[in-house]
């Protein structure tokens, strides 16, 4: 059974720092291209970030470069979103999203980020 496993989410203040975890189960984690989403509410979910299943190439939207780094640790079957000077605009449900395979794709359940003084 697949599963991605989100956490780190909460209530930070705006110019704060999150770090969000994804830890994936049931995949060959190395070989799985993944990605942070983002879904602020009544709009559709947005690509935050992704990387390529070795780390070495990642991207970013244009509205979060410069300010979060995604990462990964396949030792650990694991990805990172890190998340620094927060602004209200990035309140959302930030989901871990897993490719596998070209047609294999496998969500996490979300985990709320608020960003509000």
């Amino acid at each position: 059974q697949v599963q991605l496993v989100e956490s780190g989410g909460g209530l930070v203040q705006p110019g704060g720092s999150l770090r969000l975890s994804c830890s994936a189960s049931g995949i060959v984690f190395r070989l799985a291209a993944m990605s942070w989403y983002r879904q602020l509410p009544g709009k559709e979910r947005e690509l935050v970030a992704g990387i390529t299943p070795g780390g070495a190439v990642t991207n970013y939207a244009d509205s979060v470069k410069g300010r979060f780094t995604i990462s990964r640790d396949n030792a650990k079957n694991t990805v990172y979103l890190q998340m620094n000077s927060l602004k209200p605009e990035d309140t959302a449900v930030y989901y871990c999203f897993g490719r596998p395979g070209s047609s294999q794709v496998y969500w996490g359940q979300g985990t709320q980020v608020t960003v509000s003084s």
